[in-house]
C-alpha cells in the first residue's frame, strides 16, 4: 500500500547524527491572509447515536477516508473526495460518500485510531474494551481486555504500530503489545491480548481535597499520547488541567508534568479538566484543551516554562469537546459547546479566531487531513460530520526540493581557520564570488549527502590530504565521542541514550 509519513523531529535528529540532514522548505496549511473557508458537504450520522470520534486515513492513499465512530457501536468510513449534492439531504450525501460501515461494539466508540498503513483500525469502547480490525475484511483479529472503565482514548506508537497506549475512566492507562502471544479467546473466537503494563491511578488529587469537596472526584484519563521521542507518554485526566509524562521503561514514577498556572498555590488554581490532547507531526508542540475555555499550546522541550501560548474565544462545557493542532504546528482546530468550530494561528495568540458556523449542536471531534491541505472535518451533536476546506490552499505539484547541509563538527581553532582560509581562496578563484547562492546548495537528493565541490583539482587534492588528517585527529574513541557535539536528544551509541527524562526536572506543583 502506497505511503507517506514525513519525519518527527526526533527521527529528523537521529538521521542528522549519520547522514547530515534536509531542511525543507515549510508547507503551510492554511493561509491566513487570503483563505477563507467553506463547507463541501455535510454527512448525516446514520444510526440512533450522534458522531463520537473522526479520523483521517494516516497515509496519502487514504487522507481523503475519514472514519467516524457513533454512541451506538457503529464505525463508518466515507470518501471525502466524492461529490456532494447542494440540494441533497445529509442522509443522502452519507449515502453517496459512504464507504463501508459496520457495527463494532454493542456501546459507545470513544476513540478510533488507524495503524499499519491504514490497513487496520483500532476502536476504543465503553464496553471496557479495544478492538483491532482488518479494514479490507471488517473483521476483528485481536481484542484488548484489561480495562475496568469505559477507555476514552488510544494512541499508537509512532514507529512500532504493534505497540499502543490506551486511557480509561477507571483512571488507568495501558500500554499493549499486539505482538505477545496469547492463545486465549473470547466467544467468538477472536484473540484477546492482556496490556504488557498498567498504570493505576495516574491522575488524582489528594484525599484531604477530596474530603473537603464532600464527593469523589473523577480519576478518568481522558487523552494520552504516544510521544514522537518513541519512549515517552503524556496524559491527561478530568481531576485537573496537569499534563503528565511518563518514560514507559519505568513507569513508576513520573518524569515531568506541567499545567497552565504553574506558579500558582492552591488557593488560586481552579482544578478544570483536560478533555484532549494533540501533537504536531514533529512532535515538539502539544495541545491541551481545557474545561476552563482555553486550549493550551506547550513546547515538549520546555515544559517547566508552562504554556507557551493559550487560546480563548470558544466553549468546552463537556469533555467530549476536542481540539487538535495543524500536523505543521502552524494553527490549533477547536470544537466549542456553543455549535462553531474554531481556527487558531499559533503564533499570533491574541488575533481572534476564525469562526466555522454551520453546525447546529455542540461541535465535539475534530480532525485535519495531513496530506489533503486545507481540508478539516468537524463532528456535533446535531449528529452530523461536516468537510470543509480552504479556498486558498498551498499544494505543492512536485518534491519539495532540500537545502543540504552537512553537520558541523567542533574544530581546534588552528585547524579551523586553515580550512575556512582554503575555501574561501578556491570559492574566489573559481567564480569570483565568496558567498555562493543557495541555489547552488538546494539538491533532491537522498544519498548520503555531500556538499558541492567548488574548487580547482589542486585545491581538491590539499582538501583530501587535510580530511585525512582530521580524521586521524577525531577518531572514533571514546574520548572524542564525548567531546562531539552529538544531538542531546540522541547521542551516539557508545553513550547513554538521553529522553525526555534527563532534560526536566519534576516542577512542584501545589495540588
Amino acid at each position: 500500500m502506497e505511503t507517506s509519513k514525513p519525519q518527527s523531529f526526533f527521527q529528523d535528529i537521529r538521521s542528522r547524527e549519520l547522514h547530515g540532514f534536509r531542511v525543507p522548505k515549510k508547507q503551510s496549511y492554511i493561509n491566513f491572509l487570503t483563505s477563507d473557508f467553506s463547507e463541501t458537504g455535510a454527512i448525516a450520522a446514520e444510526h440512533n447515536g450522534p458522531p463520537m470520534a473522526i479520523s483521517f486515513g494516516k497515509t496519502s492513499k487514504n487522507s481523503h477516508i475519514v472514519a467516524m465512530s457513533d454512541e451506538d457501536g457503529y464505525l463508518s468510513l466515507f470518501d471525502t473526495r466524492r461529490k456532494f449534492s447542494a440540494s441533497a439531504s445529509h442522509r443522502e450525501n452519507a449515502d453517496r460518500t459512504k464507504v463501508c460501515d459496520w457495527v463494532a461494539h454493542q456501546n459507545a466508540v470513544f476513540d478510533i485510531c488507524w495503524i499499519k498503513d491504514d490497513t487496520q483500525i483500532l476502536t476504543a469502547s465503553g464496553d471496557q474494551t479495544i478492538k483491532v480490525w482488518n479494514i479490507q475484511e471488517k473483521r476483528c483479529t485481536a481484542v484488548l481486555m484489561g480495562h475496568t472503565g469505559s477507555v476514552k482514548s488510544l494512541s499508537p506508537h509512532p514507529t512500532n504500530p504493534e505497540i499502543i497506549v490506551s486511557g480509561s475512566r477507571d483512571g488507568s492507562f495501558a500500554l499493549w503489545d499486539m505482538r505477545c502471544n496469547s492463545t486465549s479467546k473470547n466467544t467468538l473466537e477472536e484473540l484477546c491480548i492482556c496490556p504488557t503494563a498498567v498504570v493505576k491511578g495516574a491522575h488524582l488529587i489528594p484525599r484531604a481535597k477530596r474530603l473537603r469537596r464532600g464527593k469523589a472526584a473523577s480519576m478518568s484519563i481522558t487523552s494520552v499520547l504516544n510521544l514522537k521521542d518513541e519512549v515517552s507518554i503524556a496524559t491527561a485526566g478530568a481531576v485537573d488541567s496537569v499534563v503528565k509524562f511518563w518514560d514507559t521503561r519505568s513507569l513508576k514514577n513520573v518524569v515531568t508534568q506541567t499545567c497552565p498556572h504553574m506558579e500558582s498555590n492552591e488557593k488560586e488554581r481552579r482544578l478544570h479538566g483536560i478533555t484532549s490532547l494533540s501533537q504536531d507531526l514533529n512532535g515538539v508542540f502539544v495541545s491541551a484543551s481545557c474545561m476552563d475555555n482555553s486550549v493550551y499550546l506547550y513546547n515538549v522541550l520546555q515544559l517547566e516554562k508552562g504554556p507557551l501560548h493559550s487560546f480563548s474565544g470558544c466553549r468546552i462545557e463537556s469533555f467530549f469537546v476536542k481540539s487538535s493542532i495543524s500536523p505543521d504546528a502552524a494553527h490549533i482546530l477547536g470544537g466549542s459547546s456553543d455549535g462553531n468550530a474554531y481556527i487558531w494561528q499559533v503564533n499570533k495568540p491574541q488575533e481572534d479566531p476564525v469562526i466555522l458556523e454551520s453546525h447546529e449542536g455542540e461541535v465535539t471531534a475534530v480532525d485535519w487531513s495531513h496530506f489533503e491541505v486545507g481540508k478539516i472535518a468537524t463532528s456535533s451533536d446535531d449528529f452530523t460530520v461536516r468537510i470543509w476546506n480552504s479556498e486558498n490552499l498551498y499544494c505543492p505539484s512536485t518534491p519539495t526540493p532540500f537545502a543540504i547541509r552537512r553537520r558541523i563538527m567542533a574544530i581546534p581553532g588552528g585547524e579551523c581557520r586553515r580550512l575556512l582560509m582554503n575555501e574561501s581562496m578556491h570559492i574566489s578563484k573559481d567564480s569570483g564570488n565568496p558567498c555562493p547562492s543557495d541555489e547552488g546548495l538546494e539538491s533532491n537528493s537522498l544519498n548520503p549527502i555531500k556538499m558541492p565541490k567548488i574548487c580547482t583539482p589542486e585545491s581538491q587534492k590539499k582538501q583530501s590530504m587535510l580530511d585525512s588528517d582530521m580524521s586521524e585527529i577525531f577518531e572514533n574513541t571514546p574520548e572524542a565521542t564525548l567531546n562531539s557535539p552529538s544531538s542531546v536528544l540522541n547521542p551516539p551509541s557508545s553513550l547513554k541514550r538521553k529522553t525526555i527524562r534527563d532534560y526536566f526536572a519534576v516542577p512542584t506543583l501545589n495540588l
